[in-house]
């Protein structure tokens, strides 16, 4: 099985680039966006200068469990630099979510409780809440967490839709949200 193959398998629709999608991604942004993949594991990553933003992690189902998604964290942790990931907030009707969650957790992740994500799928039309959870190395505020997420919003996740699925995502002030302390959100 390839590697979109894989991710497709594991990762709900409304969370998916189309494979034409994350290939332009590879070969035209591929000094930031990068694939590392071995028998069992895919792991999908955007690198700049300060931040690394997780696309996608999959571990296959029979090495969960034996540190190879610890292992792979370790070497982007290596960087020193802020990492961040979104993953679905827990459902307990399915235990993944809940045990990604613990996975992220156990490897120090904090959650953005402050930055709300709400993206309509082009594939489904349905709306998408996640999460937003990060490693800060240096004490990172959530506030830069949330310009870096705008980033890679813009850059990353928006690439060329037009082109790819003719139509255009949302722009990152409907999708993306802060909130400050005084209870004002700002987009």
């Amino acid at each position: 099985m390839n590697w979109y193959d894989k991710l497709n398998q594991y990762f709900p629709i409304e969370e998916m680039k189309s494979k034409e999608h994350m290939e332009l991604l590879l070969k035209d942004k591929g000094d930031i966006y990068h694939k590392d993949e071995g028998p069992h594991h895919v792991l999908m990553y955007v690198e700049l200068d300060d931040f690394i933003f997780i696309d996608y992690l999959f571990v296959a189902k029979e090495s969960r469990g034996q540190g190879l998604g610890k292992k792979l964290l370790q070497q982007l942790k290596e960087k020193r630099k802020p990492i961040i990931l979104e993953v679905e907030p827990i459902d307990y009707e399915d235990t993944d979510t809940e045990k990604r969650q613990r996975f992220y957790r156990r490897e120090d992740f904090t959650h953005a409780s402050k930055i709300g994500y709400r993206r309509k799928s082009l594939a489904t039309d349905k709306v998408n809440e996640m999460e937003i959870l990060y490693w800060a190395p240096e004490g990172e505020s959530e506030e830069s967490v949330y310009e870096n997420m705008k980033k890679t919003y813009n850059e990353i996740h928006t690439y060329k839709d037009k082109e790819l699925y003719g139509k255009a995502y949302e722009d990152v002030t409907d999708v993306l949200t802060f909130q400050h302390d005084k209870g004002a959100i700002t987009e």
